[in-house]
């Protein structure tokens, strides 16, 4: 990009406080029109703020913005979209039990107008045939393959976010911001979602992409722009000599060590025993088929497959979660088929849950009391000890570099890596026997991924068993001694980490039986 390229966006001094938290301190951000610009900070750097700022989601408390060149007030998303910007969230604005066609034309005036040339009537009867017709266009145009006619609940996490960026380009958006877009996605999506952004950009579109996977960041992006602690500490052009260490420093303010060297480690008794488990989804269909594991103390045994085939179910039987319809599991030859969660919690399991949002804290509950979820049963009388809890929820805090105003900061306000440190300081903290840990750094920036990935270890070193569930072939590689595969609720083989490839395992995934 040339200093002469017109710009799409232009922020100056933009400010955003929260109550404890200036999450953007005089940001200025300069888009050049019909570029991939890549936005990447830590955790809580702020950088969705700031996107949440130019979709019309907050107002600043100072600063303007403008778009091609005029100055303008974004006090709504409808405004936002009125601009031609449109913001596709990390966590998906869909509506399950609607169709895909429904999704996409939810809220316009007239869903039968060609994108960006909206009516100002709604029809009074819908002709669902004629809207499928326009999304195929769109879809066709974008390579953005989806059923209209299928209801979001039985489409993947990839044809979801499909969905998402068929809303902003049906409405006409030309400016579009992608939080975090593939954190949920297997290294095919993404690949797929890169050639479709470079497809957009080729159209005309300008592209905002927050991302914490770096790679990513030098494959697809023209430019990048690095945020620490509220402000911007960098914008540079992304060239073939950009490297993910370069970035990566740029983040954190620090070197960042991308592949952890693992110690030879003493595996002690079977912990955990797993023979022939069967269970059922939640629309009642077989999910796990005769799934038999072992971990023995010591060891992490990772899962890898691609998301649907089971690993959510296997975490919940395992933590009580969902019942088994046949087969059993023990815990140190004890069994513990279809207990109840709190008999597997007394046993020793700790459970890092997939969703940290909805499963693994209770946002609206503030920090020592979340940590307090795992600890009130301990108590020596019939109340909380508030001075005993505070204390540790302090020590917890700092022990784990939870980045938080205080112990009374709702759960809810933390960023998505700091959420993730304060579940893993409570479930650390129970002295587990078996650590389940189902995609730990999903969407975690560098720093905090690097931290999660040491408390792992420091659980195995002692002794611990751990389940590592993820998605990652890097992090599987990075932890685990072995690695079980599973695909369509079958295991599919498993295999020493030190004798695998990662060719051997992805045909696995795809349903090859190990040799």
């Amino acid at each position: 990009m040339t200093n002469s390229t017109p710009l799409a966006v232009e922020m100056r001094e933009i400010t955003k406080r929260f109550p404890g938290v200036l999450a953007n301190d005089s940001v200025d951000l300069t888009i050049n029109k019909g570029e991939i610009h890549a936005l990447l900070g830590e955790n809580g750097a702020g950088k969705s703020t700031l996107m949440n700022v130019l979709a019309g989601l907050y107002l600043p408390e100072q600063g303007h913005v403008l778009v091609h060149g005029n100055p303008v007030r974004i006090d709504s998303p409808k405004t936002g979209f009125d601009l031609g910007i449109a913001m596709v969230h990390q966590h998906f604005k869909l509506v399950m039990n609607q169709t895909v066609a429904e999704n996409i034309i939810l809220g316009l005036d007239d869903p039968y107008c060609a994108p960006g040339e909206q009516g100002r009537f709604k029809p009074l009867r819908l002709d669902m045939q004629r809207v499928q017709r326009r999304i195929a266009e769109v879809s066709e145009q974008y390579d953005l393959h989806v059923d209209p006619e299928a209801f979001v609940w039985q489409l993947s996490v990839g044809e979801q976010q499909r969905i998402e960026i068929l809303k902003a380009l049906y409405r006409g958006a030309d400016i579009l911001i992608l939080d975090e877009p593939t954190a949920v996605l297997t290294p095919q999506e993404a690949d797929a979602l890169g050639q479709t952004m470079a497809r957009m950009v080729q159209e005309g579109k300008t592209i905002i992409f927050i991302s914490h996977k770096l790679d990513e960041v030098t494959r697809f992006a023209d430019r990048v722009t690095v945020l620490r602690q509220g402000r911007v500490v960098a914008t540079e052009d992304v060239t073939g000599e950009t490297s993910t260490a370069h970035l990566a420093e740029l983040m954190v303010g620090r070197a960042v060590i991308f592949r952890i060297d693992k110690e030879e480690q003493e595996f002690g008794d079977v912990c955990l025993e797993v023979e022939e488990i069967c269970c059922l989804n939640d629309k009642r269909l077989p999910a796990l088929r005769d799934v038999s594991l072992q971990i023995r103390r010591g060891e992490i045994l990772g899962i890898a497959g691609v998301a649907g085939n089971g690993q959510k179910e296997l975490a919940e039987v395992l933590t009580g979660l969902r019942r088994v319809t046949s087969g059993r599991f023990r815990l140190l030859g004890q069994e513990f088929t279809n207990r109840t969660p709190r008999a597997i919690i007394d046993a020793g399991i700790a459970h890092v849950p997939e969703s940290r949002i909805h499963v693994g804290s209770v946002g609206s509950m503030n920090v020592a009391d979340n940590i307090a979820l795992k600890h009130y049963r301990a108590r020596p009388g019939p109340f909380l000890d508030r001075e005993r809890l505070d204390k540790m929820s302090t020590e917890l805090v700092d022990e784990f570099n939870v980045d938080t105003p205080g112990i009374t900061t709702n759960a809810g306000a933390l960023s998505g890596g700091n959420l993730q440190k304060l579940i893993l300081a409570r479930e650390l903290t129970t002295d587990p026997k078996l650590i389940i840990a189902a995609h730990p750094t999903q969407g975690l920036d560098v720093g905090a991924t690097e931290a999660v990935r040491q408390r792992l270890l420091e659980q195995q070193a002692s002794g611990v068993a751990v389940l590592l569930i993820s998605e990652d072939l890097d992090e599987l590689f990075s932890l685990a001694d072995r690695v079980a595969v599973l695909n369509g609720g079958r295991v599919m083989g498993v295999v020493d980490i030190g004798a695998a490839t990662r060719e051997q395992i992805g045909l696995m995934m795809a349903g090859e039986q190990a040799a």
